[in-house]
C-alpha cells in the first residue's frame, strides 16, 4: 500500500526528473550594449541540456504594458532550433529611428527555451531568460562608468531621495541605509534612469547620528563596483567609489 504522502513524494521526484532531463539554456552576457552607430550587436545562447530545443528570442519595450511591433529593432533568428549541446549565435539589429537621443534607452531582451515534445506524465517547462538591453546614442556627454557617482542622494522626512541628473541608467543589485547598525533600508535590485528622481521609504525615521549609504552598481561587462556615502538630513551628496576592505 502506498500511503497519500508517499505517492506525492514520488509524483515529486517524477516532475524534478523530468525538468532535469530537460535543456538548460546559458546566455554568454548578463546585459547587452548596444552603440547607435553599430549596426547591430551579437550575443551567444548554450544549450546546456542534451535533447533539441527551439529557441525563441524577442524585445520588449521598458514598460508595464508594450505594443506589439511598437520597437524599431529585430532579433534575428526569432526562433531557431539548437541541438543538444549545442551554440545559437542571435542578432538584434537597428532600423535607424524613433528611438531617444539625448539620452540611453533600456530595452528587455527575452530568450526563451521551448522543449521538445515529451513522453506522457512528464512536466515541460519553458523555461525563459531575461536580460537587459542598453541603447547608447552617439555623443552622449560623460561616460557610462561614471554615472554611479553622479546620483545625488538627500535625507528627506518622507525618505531616502535618488536623483540621477546624467543620461545613463545605474543599475544596482543591492542598495543599503544604516544608522548605528540599524537597517533603515535593503533593496537586492534597483535601477536609476535618466532624469529620474524616486523616494524610497525609510524603516523609521533617523535620528541625528550619522547615516551610511552603501549600493552595489553594475557596469557594462556585469562586474560589481561598490559605492559608499555619508549623509546627513536636509544635505544633498554623491557617493565614491568605495575603497576595497
Amino acid at each position: 500500500m502506498i500511503f497519500p504522502h508517499f505517492r506525492c513524494l514520488a509524483l515529486f521526484a517524477g516532475v524534478l526528473l523530468a525538468v532535469d532531463g530537460q535543456a538548460g539554456i546559458v546566455l554568454n552576457t548578463t546585459r547587452v550594449i548596444y552603440p547607435a552607430k553599430d549596426k547591430e550587436v551579437s550575443f551567444g545562447v548554450h544549450n546546456t541540456g542534451s535533447a533539441e530545443i527551439l529557441l525563441q528570442s524577442w524585445l520588449e519595450p521598458n514598460v508595464t504594458n508594450p505594443e506589439p511591433g511598437s520597437l524599431p529593432f529585430v532579433v534575428t533568428p526569432a526562433l531557431a532550433r539548437v541541438q543538444g549541446d549545442g551554440k545559437q549565435l542571435l542578432r538584434i539589429i537597428y532600423a535607424g529611428t524613433d528611438m531617444p537621443r539625448d539620452r540611453e534607452s533600456v530595452l528587455w531582451l527575452n530568450v526563451q527555451e521551448i522543449p521538445q515534445a515529451v513522453a506522457e506524465n512528464s512536466l515541460q517547462v519553458a523555461i525563459r531568460q531575461r536580460i537587459k538591453v542598453f541603447f547608447r546614442p552617439e555623443s552622449l556627454p560623460g561616460e557610462a562608468a561614471q554615472a554611479p557617482q553622479g546620483l545625488r542622494w538627500r535625507i528627506e522626512p518622507a525618505g531616502l531621495q535618488v536623483d540621477n541628473p546624467g543620461v545613463y541608467h545605474v543599475s544596482m543589485v543591492r542598495l543599503e541605509v544604516r544608522q548605528d547598525g540599524d537597517m533603515l533600508l535593503s533593496l537586492d535590485g534597483q535601477m536609476i534612469a535618466p532624469g529620474q528622481s524616486i523616494q524610497l521609504p525609510l524603516k523609521h525615521p533617523p535620528t541625528l547620528a550619522p547615516i551610511k549609504l552603501s549600493f552595489i552598481s553594475i557596469n557594462d561587462f556585469g562586474g560589481q563596483e561598490p559605492y559608499r556615502a555619508a549623509l546627513k538630513s536636509g544635505q544633498t551628496v554623491q557617493a565614491e567609489v568605495a575603497e576595497p576592505r
